[in-house]
């Protein structure tokens, strides 16, 4: 979709140089993209505490233990 928008072109640029980006829309794209992951990681803080954590599991022996492989 074509959007205009009134961007600082200096705080583009830097970006760009940083980022080592060719164009302002790699920079735009990429700076969303990190946004969007950024908030999605700030959600999961809100998990802290409301998961129940067993104490007595042990992750490591989990690993070993066999598997059954998947029907064809």
């Amino acid at each position: 979709m074509a959007t205009n928008l009134a961007l600082n072109d200096d705080l583009i640029e830097e970006a760009r140089q940083l980022g080592g980006h060719r164009t302002k829309k790699e920079v735009v794209t990429q700076a969303l993209l990190e946004y969007v992951q950024r908030r999605r990681q700030a959600g999961l803080i809100d998990l802290f505490g409301t998961i129940e954590f067993d104490d007595a599991l042990d992750a490591k022996a989990q690993r070993h233990v066999a598997r059954t492989p998947l029907a064809d």
